[in-house]
């Protein structure tokens, strides 16, 4: 998980044929290095991803279809399930284009439709808004400042 050191979670992904003693021994890594490992089977998505990617991909819709703005989507996620961050802030610190190959990979490898990217998800990749590390995404970002500002192509009138 990422920040690696700020995260406590190693998601520990069994392979196929992966035999139990090398389970074991990077489970017992994981704890000496302080972190909190969980095992879980080689599927598309692992956990992690499995069940952020949907969520996100919905926030995005939700935008999309104007069902609500940056801010209101994200406020409701921090105040109302207690994230520490909206999905729309987190998927522009993740990387939209991370995101977008994520939701491909499980839309392929599982084939269910709720995995299939947000057109708007899709635009902006190809448009080259990738979030935080190119400065904008749904949020614009600003060299040395922590203030977030919504993308003017989402302020709402």
């Amino acid at each position: 998980m990422n920040p690696v050191p700020v995260m406590k979670l190693v998601e520990i992904i069994n392979g196929y044929a992966t035999e139990k003693p090398v389970t074991d021994a990077i489970v017992e890594l994981s704890k000496k290095l302080g972190k909190i490992p969980c095992v879980v089977n080689d599927y598309p998505g692992f956990i992690a991803n499995r069940i952020l990617m949907p969520m996100i991909n919905e926030a995005i819709y939700s935008l999309y279809e104007n069902v609500a703005g940056v801010e209101e989507i994200d406020t409701i996620m921090k105040l109302g399930m207690a994230h520490p961050m909206g999905p729309l802030q987190l998927a522009d610190f993740i990387g939209l284009d991370v995101c977008h190959a994520i939701l491909k990979v499980l839309h392929e490898g599982l084939g269910k439709t709720h995995y299939a990217p947000c057109p708007l998800l899709t635009n902006m990749v190809t448009a080259g808004y990738l979030g935080a590390k190119t400065g904008e995404g749904f949020y614009k970002y600003n060299a040395g400042s922590k203030d977030l500002t919504v993308s003017e192509r989402f302020i709402r009138p």
